[in-house]
């Protein structure tokens, strides 16, 4: 129950409130305004704090109640903004009195020689400055810190999100459940951990699961109960097995399957059986060594009432034949047969969809290719059709590259050499888009949006997304407040040594002439490093301040480098985040009540770009969501030797269009009417927002995508 109260209050900065039930009515609330003025007061501390209707709710409670809620809600937020653990800097004074990078190095090795112990490790033909005596560790302790730093100076530019007053656990339970299982853009890997939580507690479930990877975890808890399951499709019996055995939903990666139950197997052959007719066959072979190991979990021959089913693991050992889709697709398109392989993808609007660019290129007749096309939109999904959209406005204008990105956040950058299409092409295909578009779009009245909340992309894929404080979909725009920017990444290793480096890449306005602050460089004119630490078994921060108004490059990009050990989803705990100050602003290294962005680390790669600062003409800076994960070599990584690699992949997801709130927001007043729930979209609800409002925030805006 714990858990999922610390789950609605991370996702919807909403508290849940149960009356106690061992309170009975009419009985005196005794102090528990006094209870709750002092969790706001604890809450301003970390940049939250009450609204008045969650003030009114506590203070009606007892004492007794609201302490032990607030230490529970008090240890949510501190954990969504990274206050959870303490931030330690190497250099005790930063920002203030950091060395210059030579002259570090050089006390370092001063030291080193006059220690005997140290100086017959030292040998002259070959240093290994990491291992020098004091370099890595930290060299004072936290409480050493903090008494070498005043007090904060809390301004009016501090970070203020307003928790709101919730339902009881059940219905806000209830609620989230819903907009996470009914989401029409897939999940981020914490979303579905969440999915699987909530599917376990709630009993009611919604009418529409749209995405498959949602569907398998509410089949988990269909199997657990013994309810029928939600398949149309071979591949949603592998995904629900897959999920049972603790493996992937997505089946991206290879599942170790458990033993299941007689009763578990029946259902998965039963469920199997109703869908494996010969058209959905062809569906096995791209996961044909899943299937084999999932036929020796079911022993399917065990059961000859099912016989279709049977049938599925025969295609994967190969003794019967199943041409999928795709293969006739593309067969037709090798044999120059466009008009045949539309009308393979008549059957499949949305991989008709999804391949509309190529089969224009392609087709000898892009009316005909363009009609079926039109024909198709109306039976695919609403987020096939806005990605298409927003696919065709960027094919208007040529770009500095193609960038490519999987499920992983794993990305890679190419030319675009893609021939333009049609003149006329463009033009007709926008429109039909457009229009069904807005055909499935909610009846709403009265329509508005906060200006910062215009340029926020569309949540058309989370998966790449680490759900946090302040996080926004790729591609999105939102100003950067405060004349000091400073970022930091915190991480604690699990098992073995591990040194991660923060760092930032400056680019100038054609993301030319890189300058670097890193371990190798610790200032500038206008940033600053906090020194660099190489083991984290108790955690290890590291920050760099960049000081806005005399930054000589209008590009900064952090990053985060795996130089040695653990991988990001392997580290026992690993995170990103940025504050931004005021220049009066003093305090510890990191302040909570400062920070406007955290997220988890996370992916494959072994460095990370979560975002980058873009200074725009009007000399204002905005922050750009990039979500972005590189290979990097196996260990060793530098800012030095991403450059290349780094500086293309931001300026292709600068300069693409991505399809942002702004688009929406259009189409929703075009269709609006007086008789229709007024609408309100923007980065948080307003204070005092009438109850009749439908509110969109970053955290609902995914319930905005049509279906």
């Amino acid at each position: 129950m714990e858990n999922l109260e610390s789950l609605v209050i991370a996702r919807r900065l909403r508290v849940p409130v149960d009356a106690p039930a061992d309170v009975p009515a009419g009985a005196t609330p005794g102090w528990g305004e006094v209870a709750a003025r002092q969790l706001d007061a604890a809450l301003l501390s970390v940049g939250f704090t009450c609204s008045p209707a969650l003030l009114g709710r506590l203070a009606d409670l007892p004492g007794e109640h609201v302490v032990d809620l607030g230490v529970r809600v008090l240890a949510a937020v501190r954990h969504l903004v990274g206050d959870h653990v303490t931030h330690n800097a190497y250099f005790i004074d930063f920002p203030a009195n950091v060395p210059d990078t030579l002259e570090f190095w050089a006390g370092r090795l001063r030291e080193a020689m006059l220690d005997p112990v140290a100086a017959a490790r030292v040998r002259p033909d070959t240093v290994n400055l990491l291992t020098l005596p004091g370099y890595g560790r930290y060299q004072h302790g936290y409480a050493d810190l903090v008494a070498a730093h005043a007090e904060l100076i809390p301004l009016a530019a501090d970070r203020v999100s307003v928790l709101e007053l919730g339902g009881g656990l059940a219905e806000e339970a209830r609620e989230l459940y819903f907009s996470l299982a009914g989401s029409e853009a897939p999940l981020p890997a914490e979303d579905l951990a969440a999915l699987r939580l909530l599917a376990a507690y709630c009993q009611d479930e919604p009418e529409r699961i749209p995405v498959r990877e949602n569907r398998a975890i509410v089949n988990e808890a269909r199997l657990a109960a013994g309810r029928p399951l939600l398949v149309d499709t071979v591949t949603d019996v592998l995904r629900l097995a897959c999920g049972c055995s603790g493996g992937d939903v997505t089946l991206a990666t290879p599942a170790r399957f458990r033993s299941f139950r007689r009763a578990e197997r029946r259902a998965l052959l039963r469920a199997l059986d109703a869908v494996a007719t010969p058209a959905k066959l062809g569906d096995v072979p791209r996961h044909r060594e899943q299937w084999k190991r999932l036929g020796e979990r079911l022993h399917p021959h065990e059961y000859p009432q099912f016989p279709r089913a049977v049938q599925v693991f025969e295609v994967a050992r190969g003794e019967r034949r199943a041409a999928g889709l795709d293969s006739r697709v593309e067969s037709a398109l090798a044999g120059g047969r466009t008009a045949d392989a539309v009308a393979l993808l008549a059957h499949s609007p949305g991989a008709l969809l999804r391949r509309l660019d190529h089969l224009l290129r392609t087709g000898e007749s892009a009316a005909d290719v363009l009609a079926a096309a039109e024909r198709a939109a109306a039976q695919a999904s609403g987020r096939v059709l806005l990605s298409l959209r927003e696919h065709l406005q960027n094919r208007l204008v040529a770009a500095a590259g193609r960038v490519f990105v999987n499920r992983h956040g794993r990305a890679w950058a190419a030319p675009d050499t893609r021939p333009e299409l049609a003149e006329e092409v463009l033009p007709r295909a926008l429109a039909f888009l457009d229009e069904e578009i807005t055909r499935r779009l909610p009846d709403v009245g009265e329509v508005t949006v906060d200006r910062d909340a215009l340029d926020v992309a569309l949540p058309l894929s989370g998966k790449a997304v680490a759900p946090g404080l302040g996080m926004l979909p790729r591609g999105s725009l939102a100003p950067v407040e405060g004349e000091l920017l400073r970022f930091f990444t915190y991480w604690r290793q699990a098992d073995r040594h591990t040194d991660y480096d923060l760092s930032a890449l400056m680019l100038d306005d054609s993301y030319d002439n890189a300058t670097q602050i890193s371990w190798t460089n610790y200032a500038n004119d206008f940033a600053t490093y906090s020194g660099d630490l190489t083991q984290a078994p108790d955690g290890a921060s590291e920050f760099i301040d960049i000081r806005l108004a005399k930054a000589t490059r209008p590009i900064v990009i952090p990053m985060v480098n795996i130089y040695a050990g653990e991988p990001f989803d392997e580290a026992a705990e690993a995170f990103f985040g940025y504050m931004s100050r005021d220049a009066a602003q003093e305090g510890l290294p990191f302040e909570p009540r400062t920070v406007r962005m955290k997220s988890d680390l996370r992916g494959a790669g072994r460095v990370a770009l979560p975002l980058a600062f873009l200074r725009g003409d009007d000399g204002a800076w905005r922050v750009k969501w990039l979500h972005l994960y590189l290979k990097g070599r196996p260990a060793f990584n530098r800012v030095e030797g991403h450059q290349v690699t780094a500086s293309l992949l931001v300026r292709s997801i600068v300069e693409r269009d991505y399809l942002r709130v702004g688009y929406l927001a259009g189409l929703l007043r075009a269709k609006s009417s007086p008789d229709g729930p007024p609408v309100h979209i923007g980065l948080d609800r307003p204070a005092g927002l009438p109850e009749e409002h439908l509110v969109y925030t970053p955290a609902t805006l995914h319930e905005l995508i049509p279906a």
